[in-house]
């Protein structure tokens, strides 16, 4: 599996080995040594995963979960294609306001951690696209929060010819500076320290 850096400190792209055979093909989307060797510790401890169908365009997005507790992701496309995206949205982070993609389709079978505090979108570019993640903390809908995907200050990439069918909810998500000025946004050194805490036993 090769890992690479994202422009956001602390998210890594993935992409794993893909085994074909007359049969299909075999791969596998997370691998611990792996993930390990390239983040520094082994990932969270899993408390759930969750799974999205999506139709051609539809964008979900930016979330992301209010910190503490925060929750850091490990997310993969299993059927269709995705452009997936993160924004550093953590207050005193080396990378604050920065974005990166990745491509995630059938042929490279891409997987990208997102680190706690760390914005997350994806944009469907295919019917019955079905994205799978895997969750450092359990849903709890008060917890989770919002941005505006199309907030020009986020400069999100959002392909040619895409027209974005978005839920109300983040249709009317603040941008970026709003939800700063109101105290939303999570601070870097929170989110280091909750990353910290699931492998010091704290």
């Amino acid at each position: 599996m090769e890992a690479r850096p994202l422009a956001v400190e602390g998210a890594i792209e993935f992409t794993p080995r893909v085994f074909p055979d007359a049969r299909g093909q075999f791969l596998s989307p997370y691998q611990e040594e792996a993930f390990t060797r390239a983040h520094g510790s082994p990932l969270f401890p899993v408390a759930q995963t969750n799974h999205s169908v999506s139709r051609q365009g539809v964008v979900r997005g930016v979330h992301y979960t209010l910190t503490p507790p925060g929750t850091a992701k490990y997310v993969y496309c299993a059927r269709g294609s995705a452009l997936d995206i993160v924004v550093d949205i953590r207050v005193g982070s080396p990378t604050f306001g920065r974005c990166d993609s990745v491509l995630m389709d059938q042929q490279h079978h891409r997987a990208s951690y997102i680190p706690v505090g760390v914005g997350h979108a994806f944009v469907a570019l295919e019917d019955d696209t079905v994205m799978s993640y895997m969750l450092s903390e359990s849903y709890v809908p008060a917890n989770e929060l919002a941005l505006d995907f199309l907030d020009p200050a986020l400069n999100l990439p959002l392909p040619s010819g895409v027209e974005p069918v978005l839920s109300d909810r983040d249709r009317a998500a603040p941008t970026l500076e709003e939800a700063r000025e109101r105290g939303l946004l999570p601070e870097y050194d929170h989110c280091l320290r909750i990353e910290k805490s699931w492998h010091s036993g704290s």
